[in-house]
Parts: structure tokens; sequence; C-alpha cells
């Protein structure tokens, strides 16, 4: 067995955070501002982070200043200047060394998830599996960063295109991906590259500071890299004026957010008025659809998992489940059945499936929604209340935020169907022609995930086809949320239009040079055009 095999303990209390963050600790308080291995307390004050499984303070973190941002960003800059001459296959390995380190201390990685963010430790595990996955098919990129060759009009000249690296990259993420987000965006910037700044979400900033910790453990394998390797990737800790800040800083080529539609478009506007780039992937507001020929036990399953994963705080979660009015008694009795058998508490349990939402505020959403659909002429089927779950030893629930899934039977007209609730309620509507369906799919601003459950090929070509879904992923026969990582992710209209992870994202952050090369001895000009003198 190799070290990079090797399991590291998580140790044995649930507060005890892993040691992959205890480098960060400058007199009893989190570094709020982190480029390389330079740690920095935080200018602009500090916070408490706690998490949502108990509402235990389990840390006190810095708030990185202004000024402390504008420094990061210079030096990452200079770092760029030199990482864009390494070639790309040597850039692979120090993302192959990364793979390496993640799976070394895989629980410690999936245990903090769940202590800082509350979903259930099955999904932790799966998103730390994300971003492996993310730095295998990084490393193998780094071989295929492909440009064009194109035939010319022209005699004796050529027409090529090459990829070259943007610069500095900033980061934005959400906390309920509160690694593999950054991973999709981190690992293949590195290497196309790119710098990295990234300011996470404030709800799971201890996250960031383990993701920091592997990547500068990996950066010691490159001894030769050391003149400018600290430049190369940073963490800044704040609020959304922090975020603001990156995405007006001319220096910033292209910022890659990730959250609600209210930041995404604060996000492009300020990138915009500077001409840059961004990347955004936001929210989504997604259906399923339940034909007459589904297949009810596949269709169940993909519900459930799609509607309460991570007690329904994906992006990718189901809010709208449309049911042929054939199938609407029998898909009702299944999924209430379901949702009786569901266990709801502690994520640390492995029976658990379904833990706390993020806070509070998450909580009065939930319900201020619940109760307008209510008032609108909804029928609550089951599910919507706040609960206590027992007591665990030393583990007291009480502050957590632990809610029973909802789910509403619900006319296509309510105006609240066409607002996502980032909580497990699930909305049922009862159709009669497939069109119908599709076109209440598509009539929210939203176009993040769909999905049909159909045996019928006409039916599951024509959700695929231009005037189906208008959503960036598109499924059948499987459910709306966990994309793999090599299909390009993200979404269409309010969802922002970005694409990270697979297929050709890549492109994203990197700049395309077109160039012509003339090899003979005349110079004509393209489209016939005479200029002789």
């Amino acid at each position: 067995m190799t070290a990079s095999d090797q399991k590291v303990s998580t140790g044995t209390s649930l507060y005890e955070l892993p040691e992959l963050v205890q480098p960060f600790i400058i007199e009893g308080c989190y570094a709020g501002a982190i480029q390389g291995g330079k740690i920095q307390t935080g200018e602009a004050g500090f916070f408490d982070v706690f998490t949502p499984i108990t509402g235990k303070k389990i840390a006190k973190i810095g708030i990185a200043s202004e000024d402390q941002l504008q420094h990061i960003i210079d030096q990452a800059q200079q770092s760029f200047r030199y990482w864009r001459r390494i070639p790309a296959p040597k850039r692979g390995e120090l993302v192959l060394e990364v793979a390496n380190l993640v799976r070394k201390y895989k629980d410690q990685l999936a245990h903090l998830i769940t202590l800082e963010m509350g979903k259930v430790l099955s999904e932790a595990e799966g998103e730390v599996q994300e971003w492996i996955d993310m730095c295998d098919f990084a490393v193998g990129l780094s071989r295929q960063l492909y440009g064009l060759t194109i035939a010319s009009e022209r005699p004796q000249h050529r027409l090529m295109e090459q990829w070259h690296p943007l610069g500095v990259v900033g980061v934005i993420t959400a906390f309920n991906f509160p690694m593999a987000v950054w991973a999709w965006n981190a690992m293949i910037a590195l290497v196309c590259g790119n710098t990295l700044v990234w300011k996470p979400s404030e709800k799971t900033p201890l996250c960031a500071l383990a993701c920091h910790s592997i990547l500068l453990q990996a950066l010691e394998k490159f001894p030769a890299w050391s003149s400018f390797s600290a430049g190369l990737s940073a963490v800044v800790i704040g609020d959304g004026a922090l975020g603001r800040s990156i995405a007006l800083n001319g220096r910033v080529p292209l910022v890659s957010a990730t959250g609600s539609v209210e930041m995404g478009r604060s996000v492009a506007k300020n990138v915009a008025t500077r001409l840059g780039r961004s990347l955004l992937e936001l929210g989504g507001n997604n259906a399923m659809v339940i034909t007459p020929s589904a297949d009810l036990s596949l269709a169940i399953r993909a519900v459930v998992f799609s509607a309460v994963g991570t007690s329904g705080q994906r992006c990718t979660s189901l809010r709208r489940l449309f049911v042929h009015e054939s199938q609407i008694i029998a898909v009702m009795d299944a999924l209430k059945n379901v949702y009786r058998q569901i266990k709801i508490g502690n994520p640390l349990d492995g029976n658990t499936l379904v833990g706390p939402l993020i806070d509070e505020g998450a909580w009065l959403m939930m319900h201020e929604t619940l109760q307008t659909v209510l008032q609108a002429g909804a029928e609550k089927i089951c599910g919507g209340d706040r609960i206590q779950p027992e007591s665990v030893g030393d583990l007291d629930f009480t502050h957590g935020c632990y809610v029973t899934p909802a789910i509403v039977k619900i006319e296509p007209n309510v105006t609240a169907l066409a607002d996502e609730t980032f909580a497990p309620l699930l909305y049922v509507i009862s159709y009669k022609k497939l069109e119908d369906a599709v076109r209440w799919n598509n009539q929210v601003s939203q176009g993040l995930s769909s999905a049909i459950f159909t045996n019928d090929v006409r039916e599951a070509e024509f959700f695929m086809s231009s005037c189906g879904a208008d959503t960036g992923l598109v499924n059948v026969n499987i459910g709306t949320s966990g994309a793999e990582i090599g299909g390009a992710f993200g979404g269409e209209k309010d969802t922002g239009g970005g694409r990270e992870s697979g297929s050709d994202a890549w492109k994203s952050y990197m700049r395309r040079a077109t160039n012509t090369i003339n090899y003979g001895l005349d110079l004509p000009l393209a489209q016939g055009i005479k200029f002789d003198f």
C-alpha cells in the first residue's frame, strides 16, 4: 500500500476539526487570507462558524480586507507569468498529486463537509470522490488542450487556433458543495495555466482551508517551482462585498461564481462593466415528468433522491413533478409511503437520509413558502414540519434545523412555482398531454435540469429535442440530480449559461488565438482584395 492509499483518521469527536486546517490558526482564530503557505489574520474582523448538526460554534475565522485582497491578486498575477510557461502536462502532474492526497484524506474531508454543511456522510463522501474524479479528468485534459488547423483560401497559407491561459481566475462558491465546485474550477484552471483566488461561502470557510491545505501539500512535491508557487492559489474569507471586489477587479479576467440568481446578476453586471468574463452557475427550479409508460419503481427512487438529497439544497434538486393523470394516484401513494420511512437526523449516522438545513433562514424560507402556496389553494400531502431528533449521547440537536420533506399537490398556474425554494419542498402537478408538461417545465425563468421517465422513444426524443426541455441538463429515466463530471455542467436562462466540469468546459478558462501563417513568397489578401502599389 502506498502512502497516498492510506486513510487518515478523522478523530473521535464530532467537533474535532481535521489536522488539515490546523496550520491556519493564528492566536486562536483561523486566518482570513491565505496565499500559498502565508497566512494572515483577517484585517476586516472575524465571525463564528457553527455546525448545522447541533448549532454549536466550531470555529472563529477572520475576514479579509480589501487591501489584503488586492495584494493577493497582485501576487497571483505575478505567479501567473511563470506558471503559464510550465508545460500543461507538467501542470497536470500537480493535479495528479492533489488526487493522491485527496484519496489519502478522503474520510477527513468528508467528515468536515458533513460537520460544516450538514449533508449526510455518504453524500459528503460522494462529493470528495467528485473532486478525485475531477482531478483524473484534468490530468488527462493536460495532454488534450487541442486547437484546430483550418483550410485557408489563400495559397501557401495555413490557419490554426491555439488556446492560451487567461491569468488570475476568481472563484466564488456556495455552501452546498463546498469542495466539489471549487475542484471543478480549480483543477481545470490550474491545468490550463491559470492562478486562483477563491472566495468560499461564509457558511463553509473551513472546507476551503482544508482544500487549500491539500494543494499546499501537493506543491511540496515540486520544489523547482518554489520561486513562484506561493501565488498559484489563495483563499480569501469574506462576505458579498469581497466577492464584488473580485468581480470589479480588471486583473481577474474570469470570475466563476456559483450561487443564487441575485448574486449572479450582481457578479455579471460588475464583471461586464470592465468587459471581463463571467462563468455563472446559478439557481435551478428543476422538473421531472412521469409519463403513462414510465417504470414507476425507477421513477419513485429518482424522485426521492432528487427531492430530498442534501435536504433539498442542491441546485439540481427536484422542485416540480409533473405526473400524467393516469399515474397520479399510484405516484402519490408511493411517495407518501417512502417519505414516511425516511430517517431524518444526525447526518453522521449511516442510516440517516436527510440531515439538517444549513441554518434558520433556510427553514423560515421553506415555512413561509409552504404557507403561501397553501393559502393559494394547494394541498399539503405530507411533511413540512420542524422536528427535533432525539439526542445521541452528548449530541443535542435542539438548535439544528431539521425538517420533514414536504409534498404539495398544486395547480400549474400558482405563482410560487416560478420561485426556487432551497429546501425539500416538492410540488406535484397532474397533466394530460406531454406538450403541456413540457410547456410548464419551460415557463420558469431558471433552466438547469429536467428529466422524463418514459419507455416511449418518441416521448424521450421529443423531450430532448429543440422543441422539448429548455434546460442545460436533460435526462431520460434518471433524476434531475447527480450529474457525472464527464459532461459539461450548467444551465440556461437565469441559471446563467455557464458550463463547468467535463466536455469542452476547459475553453472557458483559456483565451483563443487564431493564427495565420504565410509560408509562400507572395502576399495575397483574403476575399480576393487587390491592394497593389
